[in-house]
């Protein structure tokens, strides 16, 4: 059997965990049930880089109801939850990822993906892309296409086309609304909470400083006011720095929002966010946490540099003490905090962003030579599928058209 997982005697936790996960994740299984019966997927080969966790096995599990070959690994090195890496081993899943991997772990379990030649690939952070382009050059002359899951993927696949590097399609699978609309503010905001869990902090009367206001921050900023916290905004962007204006948050710059700041979250996809200049102005006993995708937003670098010691004083909290006597606590080591110190985000918002996942590989699968090596976004009737079947599994109807309503949104010839 083909798998490195830490300990596959965890299967059993893994199955427990993933049984849970796919109770409150009806719209994925409704696409399941099709897929068990339509098989679109035949005999596909899909090669992913997600994070391990219960809600990554039941699209695993979906994708593989549908007939495709799944290979699995990790996009980060301490986001994959053991016991469901287990659990899919020994379901049959070729799966490479452990908590805890070196970088040359990490991009090992990476090639093991593309040794086995897949047909479409599924990234989240476009490090199985990129690699994939960068070692294995002949590959992608069969790969049919590929989808990206984050923010900071698509940024740095687009970064591909700009250059003429990008040589297969690419469906944006994160700019879908009902991805971005909602796991990325709903999912990615709740994951303040890793702030509570890590450290027991109370929120209410703290001022808490969000870098960015993307989809990601506005849910943290949301979630962090709803706590009780007093919310302040960095952004570079004039007219998100606008929004949070307008939606009653303080906005600033970083070197004055700082001096202010009990706990500090990034989200913003870009590098040197927080910076030696930044932790010289903190305030003693201030939280760091980085949600962004890669762990370059706080500079532990930096960190590092300026403390005289450090320890670990809870599980993924490390104090770094500096010279005037002041500590500052990094969470997770400047990773995805909500993925390393919680459990990723709810099943719930899992569903919609996993169910854009698997109807997008059905889509790539049928459509995939009529593509061009470029970032393309996901089709409208994917996006507003899952909306749909969504609200159906809630429970919930709206309103439709009248054919005469249609009609009138078509035309133009009626005015006042």
């Amino acid at each position: 059997m083909c798998y490195r997982v830490k300990d596959v005697s965890l299967h059993g936790k893994g199955g427990e965990a993933v049984y849970l996960a796919e109770s409150r994740m009806p719209t994925l299984l409704e696409i399941r049930r099709r897929f068990e019966k339509s098989k679109p997927l035949k005999e596909v080969k899909i090669g992913a880089c997600l994070h391990v966790t219960r809600e990554t096995a039941a699209l695993a599990r979906t994708l593989s109801a549908s007939g495709a070959e799944v290979f699995l690994c990790a996009s980060n090195p301490l986001s994959t939850q053991d016991e469901v890496a287990a659990f899919l081993a020994k379901e049959g899943f070729a799966v490479y990822a452990w908590r805890g991997e070196t970088e040359e772990e990490y991009y090992s379990c990476i090639r093991q993906v593309l040794d086995h030649e897949p047909d479409i690939l599924i990234d989240d952070g476009a490090d199985l892309i990129v690699t994939a382009h960068k070692e294995r050059s002949k590959l992608l002359d069969k790969v049919w296409g590929a989808q990206e899951e984050t923010t900071t993927g698509v940024n740095r696949l687009k970064a591909m086309e700009r250059e003429g590097a990008l040589s297969i399609p690419v469906i944006a699978v994160n700019d879908a609304r009902v991805k971005m609309m909602f796991d990325n503010r709903y999912g990615t905001g709740q994951g303040v909470v890793a702030a509570i869990k890590a450290l027991n902090i109370l929120f209410a009367g703290k001022t808490v400083l969000i870098a960015g206001y993307g989809w990601c921050s506005r849910g943290m900023a949301m979630r962090a006011r709803g706590l009780g916290a007093n919310v302040i905004i960095t952004e570079v962007d004039p007219i998100r720095g606008l929004e949070a204006v307008m939606d009653g948050f303080r906005v600033m710059p970083m070197s004055k929002a700082i001096k202010e700041a009990d706990m500090v979250f990034t989200a913003t996809g870009c590098k040197d966010v927080v910076t030696r200049e930044h932790f010289l102005k903190m305030k003693d006993g201030v939280i760091l946490a980085n949600l962004g995708h890669f762990n370059v937003e706080i500079s532990v670098t930096d960190l590092e540099s300026l403390a005289i010691g450090k320890r670990q004083v809870a599980e993924y909290v490390t104090e770094y003490r500096l010279s005037d006597g002041r500590r500052l606590y990094l969470l997770a080591e400047g990773r995805l905090a909500n993925l390393v110190i919680l459990q990723g985000h709810p099943s719930e918002v899992m569903d919609l962003s996993f169910s854009v996942q698997a109807l997008t590989a059905e889509y790539l699968a049928q459509n995939h030579e009529e593509l061009e090596p470029r970032v393309y976004e996901v089709p409208v009737d994917i996006d507003r599928k899952v909306a749909e079947v969504k609200l159906k599994t809630m429970g919930i109807e709206i309103d439709r058209l009248t054919k005469e309503q249609e009609e009138y949104l078509r035309s133009y010839e009626l005015g006042t």
